[in-house]
């Protein structure tokens, strides 16, 4: 075989499988508006699947902080942190997160996902006889990470604090330990029992790890995550976010106690020889934050139209994971069947909800995954669910109950 025939190969197989992804194609604006035209067709399409959760991206003052600061820093950052890179703006973000979350200091990467895998994969030159457990739904990012460690790496049932107690068990007190979880997680919505996990951590001598990514600026009093929230913030060693969801920019962190930090920042490859984030990018992202901090206003948005689709959707009885969170999953449990959904709601409804397939979710477990923002109007809503009730009745889907 030819070595090229292997790329070939490959494709063929995902194709076969029906999981091979074609990526849609959307030209938005910064407008007021949760609607994108598809370059494709040319058509309006209404975007129900963006992670922008708050539409801060396209907030007024956040969009003058990117222009601002481009025109006063320029468009690049120049260099990594240790060369050149270290720009005022950054150290301000850091400084800004390290206090949302009453921690001692905070460190910026280029995205949530480096953050996870820089962090976790670095913890082996620090805490060299580690063992990880990590929840089973935990994201590809911390998979990764803890994988690139090398360390012994423990499994335990999703959100399963007595699983995860049993396993605990298994090793001697003196073995240091690390605990790694979500807040939210992205593809369930699913909130863990972290008081439990901390209340674990503290009885076998383990450190508490958390991806507060689906969750930062979304919940709590100040926009700091589940874990504020449910008044738990100050229980959990290491908190992990990103600057792309919640806050509509670009970017992620982590923030503990100052030992802890600086020791990712002198050891960890994937910061170290990382190109930092552009300062004009940072000045947006600390606009974001604080504004946040201030302003309610689009959390209680968000969480009235979440409230709203939920029970559109049980009036018009399409089954859906239920969950306190924004995020909305309806299980279609067949990958050819999720791509012949999602493209017959797009091309005949206008309505986008990208299919999510393997190796996002497991095989068999393909979904629709909805996420509402504060611009969806009560009509986006009627449409999305109507659209809904005709392409499920059509495909046979069993989330559909007639």
């Amino acid at each position: 075989m030819n070595i090229t025939e292997y790329f070939s190969s490959a494709l063929k197989k995902i194709k076969a499988e029906g999981r091979y992804r074609v990526f849609t194609e959307l030209k938005s604006s910064p407008s007021n508006s949760p609607i994108s035209v598809n370059v494709v067709t040319g058509k309006n399409v209404v975007v129900w699947c963006s992670n922008d959760y708050l539409s801060m991206s396209k907030h007024p003052e956040v969009i003058s902080a990117l222009a601002q600061g481009g025109y006063e820093y320029g468009v690049g950052s120049g260099g990594t942190r240790n060369i050149s890179g270290n720009s005022h703006a950054v150290v301000e973000v850091e400084k800004e997160i390290s206090n949302l979350h009453n921690k001692e200091r905070a460190l910026v990467f280029t995205s949530g996902y480096v953050a996870n895998q820089a962090t976790l994969s670095t913890i082996s030159k620090i805490i060299p006889n580690c063992v990880i457990f990590s929840d089973q739904n935990n994201h590809a990012s911390i998979i990764y990470g803890i994988k690139e460690s090398g360390l012994e790496k423990v499994i335990f049932k999703h959100n399963d604090a007595k699983d995860l107690e049993t396993k605990l068990m298994g090793y001697p007190l003196s073995t240091p330990k690390l605990i790694v979880f979500e807040s939210v997680y992205s593809m369930s919505g699913s909130v863990p029992p972290i008081m439990e996990f901390c209340r674990l951590a503290k009885k076998f001598n383990a450190l508490t790890y958390v991806d507060e990514v689906h969750s930062v600026g979304i919940y709590g009093r100040e926009g700091a995550g589940m874990c504020e929230e449910l008044g738990v913030q100050d229980e959990v060693d290491i908190i992990q976010g990103t600057f792309a969801k919640g806050y509509g920019v670009i970017g992620g962190y982590i923030a503990s106690k100052n030992d802890i930090v600086d020791s990712i920042r002198s050891y960890a490859p994937g910061f170290i020889f990382t190109t930092s984030l552009p300062p004009a990018i940072a000045n947006s992202i600390l606009t974001s934050i604080r504004y946040l901090r201030k302003s309610d206003a689009e959390r209680l948005a968000l969480k009235h139209v979440a409230t709203k689709l939920k029970s559109q959707l049980n009036k018009a009885r399409i089954n859906f994971l239920h969950n306190n969170t924004h995020i909305v999953s309806i299980m279609i449990k067949d990958a050819v069947t999720c791509q012949s959904v999602y493209k017959e709601l797009i091309d005949t409804y206008g309505m986008y909800v990208q299919g999510i397939n393997f190796p996002t979710v497991p095989k068999g477990q393909e979904r629709l995954r909805i996420t509402p923002n504060p611009l969806h109007t009560d009509e986006m809503i009627d449409h999305l669910v109507t659209s809904l009730v005709h392409v499920l009745k059509k495909f046979n889907v069993d989330s559909y109950l007639p």
